[in-house]
């Protein structure tokens, strides 16, 4: 019984340690302009006109480092994602729900059902919009839904 309690405890802290370093692993890590690429400055200085930058940083994503930009502009946020290349890879810009089309409008409010939307994103890559994050809040637990600019929702599988 005892060998039984101490591998127990073993194995869970073993468990422990697994998740915490993959937790680390996808971090973002807040850095400073002077931190980036060159090419990457660039892009980021280029994308900031006419917005306040709010931060910078970086993470590993499937083994790849991207950087990020975290701006605001005319009172709304706007984050870039780009490659060490300084390519832009996406870009998450908060919109108004009176500013989207009508059919987008009402899959959201369906797949909200009687959740509160906090804030909605439109989300783009290679410079075309694919689809809308938005943030849900009900009964005190946030979730997420995913709007495609058809207004289907978009599930985990077809992501």
């Amino acid at each position: 019984m005892k060998v039984q309690k101490t591998m127990f405890r073993v194995l869970l802290a073993c468990s422990v340690c697994a998740v915490l370093a993959v937790l680390s692993l996808a971090q973002e890590k807040r850095v400073k302009m002077s931190d980036l690429p060159e090419a990457v400055q660039k892009t980021v200085n280029e994308q900031s006109k006419g917005a306040t930058l709010k931060g910078l940083s970086t993470e590993v994503e499937k083994g790849k480092t991207i950087y990020e930009a975290e701006l605001m502009i005319d009172g709304h946020s706007k984050d870039i994602t780009i490659d060490p290349q300084g390519n832009v890879l996406e870009v998450e810009e908060q919109v108004q729900m009176s500013s989207l089309p009508e059919a987008v409008q009402s899959g959201i409010k369906q797949s909200a059902g009687r959740g509160h939307v906090t804030v909605i994103e439109s989300v783009s890559k290679g410079g075309a919009l694919q689809y809308y994050e938005c943030q849900v809040k009900k009964g005190g637990k946030k979730s997420e839904i995913k709007i495609g600019t058809d207004g289907k929702r978009i599930t985990k599988a077809e992501q």
